[in-house]
């Protein structure tokens, strides 16, 4: 199969194989080799292909724009930043969910406790780009008032630099009392 290596890389790049048969039956249809399971586990793990649990990627995500965004405003930010021109800060919060998430373990039981209903823990905060500080403002529940508070933290710091903050998309930033 070593010949088939660059072929068999670049459609399992596009068609990941949910299992091993199928992982078979693909490079059976391309190469016309048959392997056993254990073959083609082996030859999977040698060309970097593991069995993973996947994260994902939101489905609004624009790859192309990102990585615009990142090139031709955030690293030209960040050098500003790191030469003292600017403070840059990433201005975001968490929520950290009360409950146990599908994946694997090694357990003696398939079955966890979880706490019901939608528990979670919130917090916003600012990280500074540079220093990695960090500043929390909020760990109970999230909205435009309460986002404003890193901003008025951020404003009395009375720096001699432009500051930049970077922000999601979250809705409760796009409001009046906000931008005012």
């Amino acid at each position: 199969m070593i010949q088939y290596t660059f072929t068999l890389e670049a459609f399992f790049k596009e068609h990941p194989p949910a299992a091993i048969k199928e992982a078979m039956s693909k490079i059976g249809e391309i190469t016309g080799l048959k392997r056993s399971e254990t073959q083609v586990r082996k030859y999977l793990n040698s060309i970097g292909i593991k069995r993973r649990i996947l994260g994902t990627i939101p489905s609004k995500a624009d790859l192309e724009k990102q990585e615009k965004f990142k090139n031709e405003q955030l690293e030209p930010l960040l050098e500003e930043a790191k030469a003292e021109e600017r403070k840059l800060f990433f201005v975001d919060a968490a929520h950290f969910v009360l409950a146990p998430f599908s994946g694997y373990l090694w357990s003696f039981t398939h079955l966890l406790k979880a706490p019901a209903g939608r528990k979670r823990v919130n917090v916003l905060g600012a990280l500074d780009a540079i220093t990695h500080e960090l500043t929390i403002t909020n760990d109970t529940y999230i909205n435009a008032q309460s986002f404003c508070d890193p901003l008025w933290k951020i404003s009395r710091l009375n720096l001699d630099v432009p500051i930049t903050l970077i922000l999601d998309n979250a809705r409760y930033q796009k409001c009046k009392v906000v931008w005012e």
